[in-house]
Order: structure tokens, then sequence, then C-alpha cells
């Protein structure tokens, strides 16, 4: 995984976490970035300031636990707990992929039975949805395919 600094057009930075820089870049073309403060589509990466050393060509050294690195084990605790919590939030809804607008839109208008699916779509189309009075909401995590493991 890549994490990158990413900034709104209304300057809020924030991080985001992709499989890699294609990733990002696919992402960001098909307006499925937006931002989590303000819902902001214009998602550009926020320049990163360099780790600079205080003084010389040395890095100060960790004045506390705080300063240390996360330990590896505490991270991938965190995120198998976080894999399944998505895993209960999506237990009963149906993977529907780039089809979700199609999907909902037919839900929306008796054309289909409604139910639980989740899926992917711009940030445009999602608020054509919403203007359209399609009962549609952002979840709180990014959404993979069901065969794509993180």
């Amino acid at each position: 995984m890549i994490v990158f600094d990413l900034r709104c057009s209304q300057a809020h930075v924030f991080e985001a976490w992709f499989g890699s820089s294609a990733a990002y870049q696919e992402q960001r073309e098909r307006g499925l970035l937006s931002c989590p403060f303000c819902g902001d589509g214009d998602v550009v990466k926020a320049v990163m300031a360099p780790n600079v050393a205080a003084k010389g060509n040395t890095r100060p050294a960790a004045s506390s636990a705080t300063d240390a690195p996360p330990d590896p084990a505490a991270i991938k605790a965190a995120m198998r707990a976080m894999a399944a919590a998505q895993a209960k939030a999506l237990a009963g809804s149906e993977w529907v992929g780039t089809a979700f607008p199609e999907r909902a839109r037919a839900m929306h208008a008796g054309d289909l039975p409604a139910g639980p699916i989740h899926g992917q779509t711009s940030l445009a189309e999602a608020k054509s949805l919403i203007d359209e009075g399609v009962a549609v909401a952002p979840l709180p995590f990014p959404v993979l395919p069901p065969e794509t493991i993180n």
C-alpha cells in the first residue's frame, strides 16, 4: 500500500491509501476521490514536506515512545480489525461494482426489488442520484470487489 497526502480545492489536506500509483491515478480519473471533510471532488496530491534534520545531516533521536515508529504487529492487528468491521458492515449487502448507479435507479423506480447494495461510482454520479431522490450514502471506508484482498 502507498500513502498519499491529498488536498482538495478547499485546501483540506488528508491521507489516502492506494495499492499503487496507478490505482490512485485511475480512481482520480474516474472521479472516485473526494474530500472527507467537504465532499469536494477536485482532489490532487498535496506537496509533501521532506523530513529534514534539525541540525547537520543527522536526524534527531526519538525522545519518547510516541516518537518511535509504530509496531508492525499493532499495524497488522489494526488492519485486521478494520477489515473485520468492513466485512460486518457489508455482510448483508450485494456488491454490484460499477453498475451501482443503474441498479440504485432501478430499485428507486421499482423496476428491481429494493435491497442493500454497494459498489463504485463517481462523485458526480452520486450527486446526480441524490438530486434524483435516490437514497445513497458514501461508505466510511474504501470498498473493493469481493475477490480483492487488502
